[in-house]
């Protein structure tokens, strides 16, 4: 019996070592044991430095579940919430528990709710569509949510938070809510969009988890509350990975109507406010309209489809972070407004089964080696800031210098693990011919620059 016991502990632990070794629910995420989060104040673009360690600190795993530990803070700098929202990112303490084995739903779709509905690879929280705040016919206004005084709104026509609270996000399209700091969209800096839609970057610099690139598949950049992935904005165009790379695209889109009576399906409801400048279409989730989809590249009403990617290469279901032609933001944004999968992810405060520890490969031995990336030095030439700009979030920091051309150190920096962008303040430095140096501590690439003034 105890040799029994024996054996079948040791087909466990080898099975999680398979596991380990294959699965990119394990393998992806940002672990930190050292960088601390930075956020900005309202009328201060210096960040400020947090006591709370950024991205995911710990990931542990047994043959069907994979438990993540962080703080729900990124690497890039949180805020200034411009809306009013007196809360800032804090300190989540929090263990997500993810099936390492998603399985499609087939009974009736789980609708996507407030709240968690997934979690970035660094640890942060991703919300739906919603803010909590909807249309109350009676006293004809918006209620529930952050308006005051409190009200309860009808839950009929429900307020999207990208359109209604763009204000309130900061350069990376990220707020708080209550301190649990969350994206609702694709999450790249605003400054970085074909069109820009909002300029809070231009005072308060900041970053993105990762830089939208036409020509490369999207990063893998989360996971759902019901296991499966999330990737960016662009993939291979046709399901078995062929067809070249395009962006993926939503299939719901806004009704042609001027009054909010019925719904996309025909159906009488309370009536909500009429489209307005005040009001326009798109400002609540009810003003779209699903159209199934006859290309490969639209998505389902889930927001994904199957796909082959470079991380699963014998294909999965995918979510993805949808973007207008300009970049933008385009509903449902990432997942939903329901899920394709058996939603079981949850928050735990401990772990009760047997598990690993999974230990993230040394500097230098990470497969997104610098070398094999994507950099943008923009402008060239520059006057008053220079960015540097990687294709994708490492797993190390990035270090980079700024050289003369005599070789004198000039300015450096780091770009944080999870962070895909770093600056240099110009300003102050003559013009002239300059280098750029960047290295993972391996790995070193050198890109000229100029200064005019």
């Amino acid at each position: 019996m105890f040799k029994k016991i024996i054996f079948s502990a040791a087909i466990v632990a080898i099975s999680q070592m398979v596991i380990a070794q294959t699965n990119p629910a394990i393998l992806s995420w940002l672990q930190n044991t050292s960088i601390m989060g930075r956020h900005y104040v309202n009328g201060n673009s210096t960040a400020i430095q947090d006591a709370v360690l950024a991205n995911t600190q710990k990931v542990q795993y047994s043959i069907n579940w994979v438990y993540v530990s962080t703080h729900g803070i990124p690497t890039y700098v949180t805020g200034p919430f411009l809306d009013g929202n007196p809360s800032l990112a804090s300190d989540q303490n929090a263990i997500f528990k993810i099936s390492l084995n998603p399985t499609k739903n087939t009974g009736t779709p789980t609708n996507t709710t407030g709240g968690n509905i997934g979690i970035f690879i660094n640890g942060v929280a991703l919300f739906d569509y919603r803010d909590g705040v909807s249309w109350n016919n009676a006293q004809n206004k918006l209620c529930g949510g952050p308006i005051q005084p409190p009200c309860a709104g009808d839950q009929v026509w429900n307020r999207d938070a990208i359109v209604a609270e763009r204000q309130g996000f900061d350069c990376a399209k990220g707020h708080p809510a209550m301190g649990n700091y969350h994206h609702h969209q694709n999450p790249s800096a605003f400054n970085l969009d074909l069109n820009v839609v909002s300029t809070v970057c231009n005072l308060y610099a900041a970053d993105g988890l990762y830089m939208i690139d036409s020509t490369k598949h999207s990063p893998l950049i989360g996971f759902a509350y019901d296991g499966f992935p999330i990737y960016g904005a662009y993939a291979y165009k046709n399901i078995d990975g062929t067809g070249g790379i395009v962006r993926m695209k939503s299939s719901y889109s806004l009704r042609s109507i001027t009054s909010r009576t019925t719904y996309a399906n025909g159906n009488s409801v309370t009536a909500g406010p009429a489209v307005s400048t005040t009001y326009p279409l798109g400002y609540f989730r009810e003003d779209y309209q699903y159209t199934a989809p006859t290309a490969s590249d639209y998505l389902d009403e889930h927001n994904g489809r199957f796909c082959i990617t470079p991380e699963y290469p014998n294909g999965i279901y995918c979510y993805f972070a949808t973007v207008d032609e300009n970049w933008n933001s385009a509903y449902p944004y990432a997942v939903g407004p329901t899920f394709y999968g058996v939603k079981n992810a949850t928050k735990v405060t401990s772990i009760t089964e047997s598990v690993s520890t999974y230990t993230p490969a040394p500097l230098g031995i990470a497969t997104n080696a610098i070398s094999n990336l994507q950099i943008n030095i923009f402008p060239n030439p520059a006057s008053d800031l220079l960015a540097i700009q990687i294709g994708k979030a490492m797993q190390n920091n990035i270090n980079i210098a700024l050289y003369d051309i005599t070789g004198k150190l000039i300015k450096k920096d780091i770009i944080y693990q999870g962070s895909t962008i770093g600056y240099f303040d110009t300003k102050t430095i003559y013009a002239g011919e300059y280098v750029i140096q960047i290295t993972d501590g391996v790995n070193t690439i050198s890109k000229n620059v100029m200064i005019t003034k």
